[in-house]
């Protein structure tokens, strides 16, 4: 495993429980626990976590960790998960897109679409999101009408909460929203790790005629903090091959349909 894969997985074990140990990162990476030592030492240089005696501690919770250590990690399986998600939406539709990793990477892909790129006298898209970095990409795009919410800056992830975002979702009404999660697990439902992402990831699904979780298979089974929802608020999960069948058929069962990118 290189430098850089390992210091991801290391962030991974963080967000499970927000701590961790030199012999759990042993355990689970195969490393020697002078690596484990070297790589939460590394870390802690970039404030992205608090060295303790024989581990370490989260200094933020697992979506604030900056994008740079997120962006690649599961980059292939997000971007087929992305083209899944954009072809499920036609011309002329009103989107929603919550903040995070996959949901940045559907607002790439719906912006790629030649379909939606064709003058018009309409919009092509109307994009409804909480999140500034999305809001910039899709701004560049004229046939695509981008809807911010307003609120509170996150200043690492890029979303909006707070009262003014509920207030703008509560005064509109969209055909499709592709909520993203760090976790959703048959029992527990769509997850995040902060109760502020959560209610604003509710309320856009609330909002929506189809609302659409958006997960690579990492974080099928797992389960985060806060609870944004139970699987009966949505009708789709679109996640890659890495979904197992087990899971495959509890969602199903649930009453999710699976779109496997």
């Amino acid at each position: 495993m290189k430098r850089t894969e390992r210091l991801r997985a290391v962030l991974d074990l963080l967000a499970e429980s927000g701590s961790v140990e030199i012999d759990d990162i042993v355990d689970r990476l195969g490393v020697s626990a002078a690596t484990a030592r070297r790589d939460l030492d590394a870390l802690a240089a970039e404030q992205l976590l608090t060295r303790t005696r024989g581990g370490a501690t989260a200094q933020s919770v697992a979506y604030d960790l900056p994008l740079r250590y997120k962006r690649e990690q599961n980059a292939k399986q997000k971007q087929a998960i992305a083209k899944a998600a954009s072809g499920l939406v036609p011309v002329g539709a009103v989107v929603g897109l919550t903040g995070g990793t996959t949901s940045t990477a559907v607002a790439g892909a719906l912006a790629a679409r030649a379909d939606v790129a064709q003058p018009a006298a309409k919009h092509g898209l109307t994009v409804v999101t909480n999140a500034v970095n999305i809001a910039a990409e899709l701004v560049m795009r004229p046939q695509i009408r981008t809807v911010v919410t307003g609120g509170v800056v996150q200043p690492r992830s890029y979303e909006l909460v707070g009262p003014y975002s509920d207030e703008v979702l509560g005064q509109i009404t969209l055909d499709f929203a592709f909520i993203g999660v760090n976790g959703v697990d048959p029992t527990f439902g769509a997850t995040v790790h902060d109760e502020r992402e959560a209610a604003i990831n509710a309320l856009m699904a609330r909002r929506a005629e189809r609302a659409v979780l958006v997960a690579d298979s990492s974080k099928i089974g797992r389960r985060a903090f806060a609870t944004v929802a139970s699987l009966e608020a949505f009708e789709i999960l679109v996640t890659d091959d890495g979904i197992s069948d087990r899971h495959k058929t509890a969602f199903e069962d649930a009453g999710i349909h699976i779109v496997v990118a």
